[in-house]
C-alpha cells in the first residue's frame, strides 16, 4: 500500500517571497522565514551612540576649522566659530532629530507581537498616502510622484479601499519613487565630488561627507515617507562615520604628490607644471571617492526602505489567529512535556 501524503498547510511562495493570493502565511511561517532575533533596545542604544560620536566628530572639525582661521585672525575666528555652530544645528541637529522622529514599518515580530505590528503598519499606511497626497496637492511642480497613481491613491484613501491604497503606494515606489531617489543620490554625490575639489582641505571635506550623508538620508526618508527600522539605521549611520572617517584620512594624503614623483624627469625640471598636476589628481580623487562614498549611502538606504515596505506588505497578508489543529497541537505537546517531568521527578520526601 503506497504511502500517504500529507498535504502541506504552507502556501508555495512566488519567486519574489510574497505570499500567494489564494492563500496566507501563517505567523509561524512567516517569523522562520523573515524573522531575525534582535535586541530592539540595543538597538536603540547603539544607533543613538553612533549618531552621537558623528555628532561629536562632525563638532570637533567644525572646531578645528574655527581655530585655525582664529590663529590668522582673532575676530575673524570667532566669526568662523559662530557661523560653524548655526550650521552644526541647521544641516545637523535639525536633519538628525527629523530622520529620528520619523516612523518606521514594524516587520521583526513573532505571534505575540504581529496583531499589534499589523495595526501600526496599517496607521502609517494610511499616514504616507495622506502626506504624498497632501504634498503633490501642495506644492506645484515637486514632480516626485506620479500625479495619475496620486489621483488613484486619493480615491483609495477617501472610500476606504485598502487593497487600492495599497496597490497605489506600491506603484509609487516601484516607479516614480524610484526615480525621484536615484535623482536625490545622483544630486548629493556631485554636490559631494565639488565640494571635495573645490575645497582641498582634510577637514573640511570630512565636514562636508557628515552634512551631505545625512541631509541625503534625510531628503530620502522624506521622499519615502518612512524611515528604516533602528537595526537599520545603525548600519547606515555606521558607514556615515565610516565615509567622514575615510574622506579624512584621504583629504590628508598627497596623493597628487605620488603621482609626481614617479613621472620623474618629466617634472622635475618644471616646478610649476608638478604642483598643478599633484593638486589636479589629489582634488580628482577625493571627489570621486566622496561621491561614490556618498552613492553607497543612498543606495543601502533606498534598499533598507524598499525591503521593509516589502515585508510590512507580506505581514498584512499573514494570518495570526489560532488554527483549532495548531491550538490541539500545542496543548498536547505541553501535556507530553508535563508528563515527562512528572515521570523523572523525585518521590516527595515523607
Amino acid at each position: 500500500m503506497g504511502k500517504k501524503t500529507e498535504k502541506s498547510l504552507v502556501p508555495a511562495e512566488k519567486k519574489d517571497g510574497t505570499a500567494p493570493k489564494n492563500g496566507k502565511l501563517t505567523i509561524y511561517e512567516y517569523e522562520q522565514k523573515y524573522v531575525k532575533r534582535q535586541n530592539v533596545r540595543g538597538a536603540k542604544f547603539v544607533l543613538r551612540l553612533i549618531a552621537a560620536v558623528i555628532g561629536v566628530f562632525l563638532f570637533a572639525v567644525l572646531a578645528l576649522i574655527s581655530l585655525d582661521v582664529y590663529k590668522i585672525n582673532e575676530y575673524v575666528g570667532y566669526g568662523v566659530a559662530g557661523v560653524c555652530l548655526l550650521l552644526y544645528i541647521f544641516v545637523f541637529i535639525v536633519p538628525l532629530c527629523k530622520i529620528m522622529k520619523s516612523d518606521y514599518f514594524i516587520t521583526n515580530v513573532n505571534g505575540f507581537t504581529a496583531r499589534e505590528a499589523q495595526r501600526h503598519n496599517k496607521k502609517l499606511r494610511h499616514d504616507i498616502a495622506d502626506k504624498i497626497i497632501d504634498l503633490t496637492a501642495r506644492v506645484e511642480g515637486v514632480g516626485w510622484y506620479d500625479s495619475r497613481v496620486v489621483g488613484e491613491l486619493a480615491v483609495a484613501s477617501k472610500t476606504g479601499d485598502e487593497e487600492g491604497l495599497r496597490k497605489s503606494l506600491t506603484e509609487l515606489y516601484e516607479g516614480s519613487v524610484k526615480k525621484s531617489a536615484k535623482d536625490l543620490i545622483f544630486k548629493s554625490s556631485l554636490k559631494s565630488a565639488t565640494y571635495s575639489m573645490v575645497s582641498q582641505a582634510a577637514k573640511i571635506d570630512a565636514a562636508l561627507i557628515v552634512v551631505v550623508n545625512v541631509q541625503l538620508i534625510k531628503d530620502l526618508i522624506f521622499l519615502y515617507g518612512f524611515r528604516p527600522s533602528d537595526a537599520k539605521l545603525v548600519k547606515i549611520f555606521g558607514r556615515v562615520l565610516t565615509n567622514s572617517l575615510t574622506a579624512y584620512g584621504l583629504g590628508s594624503m598627497n596623493v597628487g604628490n605620488t603621482v609626481v614623483k614617479t613621472m620623474g624627469e618629466a617634472v622635475r625640471d618644471i616646478p610649476i607644471l608638478g604642483s598643478a598636476i599633484a593638486t589636479i589628481v589629489d582634488s580628482s580623487v577625493q571627489g570621486l571617492v566622496n561621491a561614490t562614498l556618498t552613492t553607497v549611502i543612498g543606495y543601502q538606504t533606498i534598499k533598507y526602505l524598499n525591503k521593509e515596505y516589502k515585508l510590512q506588505d507580506i505581514l498584512d497578508g499573514v494570518d495570526v489567529s489560532e488554527t483549532p489543529v495548531e491550538l490541539e497541537q500545542a496543548c498536547s505537546e505541553l501535556e507530553a512535556q508535563l508528563k515527562k517531568k512528572k515521570k523523572f521527578a523525585p518521590a516527595a520526601a515523607v
